[in-house]
């Protein structure tokens, strides 16, 4: 069972797709419940949404095949909380978002059973997401990192009322230049659509470990409101109608993105 796929790209843009994956090796599976392994919380759809840009900016991609329900590469390996005092999952989560348990009574995983995942499929997503990065650097002088997510428009465990469509992370201003964060926010906000800026979601682990942008790489986080391009309940279906002006005003942020980090690059 590969946990990683990279397609590798040869501009400086790099697709981190750490949720798309609903695999769940046997051993996990069959602790699991029927809802841990219907897998409700995965980002459904997001390599579909991102085919055309990833193509368009020739873009490498790093994507998880392994569900997040297994464990979530996404979260701080030590278990540490990247939203105190806020209700969140854990490195191997226990409940779905809404808080209702996915493992059968008494087979959540331990510490050792915890520690042999983070081998097995969170540290191979990362090691393969630092090489990605470095070689863009490396080839172009910087690296753009956009970590793809979306999630339910209503989850009233984890926020108040319907979730913008886009929310974008830059860690409070700390994984990108500041040229960037306004060009993705001003992007955002001309696509007419609802937006916020470091607001319920300001990037996970990925944008806080990979973005630095004092090394010339640039992090931002982009979690979409699924209400945006899909049905938000089973069978989680795709709306291709919905879909095709959602991933065009993508394009056009990750487009202003792009561009910001390419003037700062060519800037004396």
């Amino acid at each position: 069972m590969t946990p990683v796929t990279v397609i590798h790209g040869t501009s400086p843009l790099v697709l981190g797709q750490p949720h798309v994956g609903t695999m769940i090796p046997p051993e996990v599976s069959i602790a699991l419940n029927d809802l841990g392994r219907a897998v409700p919380d995965t980002d459904w759809w997001i390599d579909r949404l991102y085919a055309d840009i990833a193509a368009r900016y020739s873009a490498t991609i790093v994507r998880q095949s392994i569900s997040r329900y297994v464990i979530d590469v996404n979260r701080d390996p030590g278990g540490v909380s990247l939203y105190p005092g806020q209700a969140t999952t854990e490195l191997c989560p226990t409940t779905n978002f809404d808080g209702e348990p996915i493992y059968r009574p008494g087979c959540a995983p331990d510490a050792a059973e915890i520690m042999r995942r983070r081998e097995a499929f969170y540290l191979p997503f990362h090691c393969a997401m630092s090489a990605a990065i470095e070689a863009a650097r490396l080839t172009h002088g910087y690296a753009v990192l956009i970590d793809c997510h979306s999630i339910r428009s209503h989850v009233p465990r984890l926020f108040d009322g319907a979730l913008p469509v886009f929310n974008l992370g830059t860690n409070s201003g700390k994984s990108c230049a500041p040229a960037i964060r306004a060009a993705a926010d001003a992007a955002a906000r001309a696509s007419g659509r609802t937006s916020v800026v470091d607001g319920r979601f300001k990037g996970g682990a990925i944008t806080r470990r990979f973005g630095e942008p004092a090394r010339n790489v640039h992090a931002v986080q982009i979690e979409l409101a699924q209400s945006a391009y899909m049905d938000e309940a089973p069978p989680w279906t795709y709306r291709p109608e919905r879909a095709a002006g959602t991933a065009g005003d993508l394009d056009h942020i990750v487009s202003a993105i792009l561009e910001a980090a390419a003037d700062l690059e060519h800037t004396p």
